[in-house]
């Protein structure tokens, strides 16, 4: 019985030194589903769930209270529903169809049914590491798994915010976790695990991305590209707020934003290091890069801020902090900390540019700048990713899992950036596409905006019949 797994790519794990009852007989290709039994460490197992935890703290409250907080006092409330609303749907969803479309066989493009409603899966089923014979309950993978297919369509909605009508705005995210979430993280994340992929039934069984050999350690791709051009669509399509570039639309709160993004960055550990899988060394690094990045972002946007207009701003801090963030994801267990801080320094000028420029010229209203930072972060990322992998700056490269056991691969950075761009662009027309035919659809059907007055009016009373505040 094989099991699913999610990139990572990472060192090989010392898996027969901590295993000393496989260590006799040497590495077991295919395992059994008694064998697997063995291979499971409790560290393992108790690392995913904490992380699971963290993700999702990561939408509520922490996004919930990020961008509620940057938006006027009379969206707040609408902010927090919309965010709490769009994670209890994901999940809901990723029961009952989400997992088995992604993490199936089926095409290199989706995967089947045959996991819906987690039919098959139990307390004694397992899910594959990025280590030979190391794997941790298949619940632990469902339930982290889960957390990002729940924050993933939250991110979006901050492109629009303050314009938009709530349940026209859910079913939106229902269509688009199926239709956009589910596909890329088939193709970027799926595939048969390290002991299966040797088997010659099981070569082919992997996802179209990840059999090209793109790089996305946590979800560069499947997460922050995938919901930044979803979003940017979402602007030009549902269009500009009332009063746009006619009156101050400025935050209510940056305090609340200080907090959701302080809470965004530690949850971020969960995100990122847990991402591996396991709790080792490679685990470790993914850490520390998340953390070096966004600390070296959060520098380098000040800094810009600085020479820009004359002083720092904690808005323009915690953008930096996020960006860093964000383009480090894809990254994270393949880069050295050197190599984490240069893509922390190099992403917030790039984002800022998009936030404070190319956003006016281009025409469209990303009332949170999710198209400028996630989209746009994730971009630097996942391209940067091809460089800072490279072993030769430190990285920790690739490996070969047709060889059983797993050898590290030749590193090309060349051919790895332009699978890197690859990975890019066929994530920006799918998510891009299936983004404006939603929307579109939607629009003529139901609606995508309130009238102006209720917009005026706020969303809070219009839409939820309620207030953030009552004094």
């Amino acid at each position: 019985m094989r099991m699913q797994t999610k990139l990572g790519l990472g060192a090989i794990a010392a898996a027969l030194a901590a295993l000393p009852a496989l260590a006799q007989d040497g590495p077991i290709q295919n395992p059994t589903v008694e064998q697997m039994a063995t291979m499971v460490d409790k560290g393992d197992t108790t690392w995913m769930l904490i992380s699971s935890a963290l993700v999702l703290m990561m939408a509520i409250p922490a996004l919930a209270l990020f961008y509620g907080g940057l938006v006027r006092t009379k969206n707040m409330l609408s902010l927090l529903m919309q965010v709490l609303i769009i994670v209890s749907v994901g999940a809901v969803m990723w029961i009952a169809v989400g997992y088995s479309l992604a993490f199936t066989p089926g095409s290199p493009f989706i995967g089947g049914l045959s996991k819906a409603m987690l039919a098959g899966v139990g307390t004694g089923t397992y899910a594959a590491t990025f280590s030979n014979n190391v794997y941790i309950p298949e619940y632990a993978f469902v339930i982290f798994q889960m957390t990002f297919a729940c924050i993933t369509p939250a991110l979006i909605i901050g492109a629009f915010a303050e314009r938009i009508k709530f349940w026209p705005l859910m079913l939106f995210c229902i269509g688009w976790t199926l239709f956009a979430y589910y596909p890329i993280a088939h193709m970027v994340w799926f595939w048969a695990g390290p002991d299966f992929l040797s088997v010659p039934e099981y070569a082919g069984d992997m996802g179209y991305l990840w059999g090209m050999g793109a790089l996305d350690f946590a979800g560069g791709t499947v997460v922050h590209i995938n919901a930044g051009i979803a979003g940017l669509v979402g602007c030009y399509v549902v269009g500009k707020r009332v009063g746009f570039n006619k009156e101050p639309m400025p935050p209510h709160s940056l305090t609340l934003t200080m907090v959701g993004a302080s809470l965004l960055w530690v949850g971020w550990f969960g995100f990122n290091a847990g991402s591996n899988l396991e709790s080792n060394g490679l685990t470790a690094l993914a850490f520390l890069n998340t953390l070096v990045a966004a600390a070296a972002a959060t520098l380098s946007w000040v800094l810009v801020e600085q020479v820009r207009h004359g002083r720092p701003s904690l808005l323009g801090a915690v953008t930096g902090a996020v960006a860093g963030l964000v383009a480090i994801t894809p990254a994270a267990g393949f880069a050295s900390p050197g190599g984490a801080l240069v893509l922390g320094l190099v992403v917030s000028p790039i984002c800022y540019i998009f936030v404070s420029t190319a956003k006016k010229a281009m025409g469209f209203d990303d009332s949170l700048d999710v198209f400028g930072v996630h989209g746009v972060g994730g971009i630097v990322g996942a391209i940067g990713t091809g460089i800072v992998a490279d072993p030769a700056l430190g990285g920790q490269g690739w490996y070969d899992y047709t060889v059983f056991p797993a050898v590290a691969g030749t590193y090309d950075m060349g051919a790895q950036v332009f699978t890197q761009l690859k990975a890019v662009c066929v994530t920006v027309l799918w998510t891009g596409i299936v983004s404006f035919v939603l929307f579109y659809v939607i629009k003529l059907v139901f609606g995508l905006r309130p009238s102006a007055d209720d917009e005026r009016q706020g969303l809070d009373q219009t839409s939820h019949g309620e207030s953030a505040y009552n004094y």
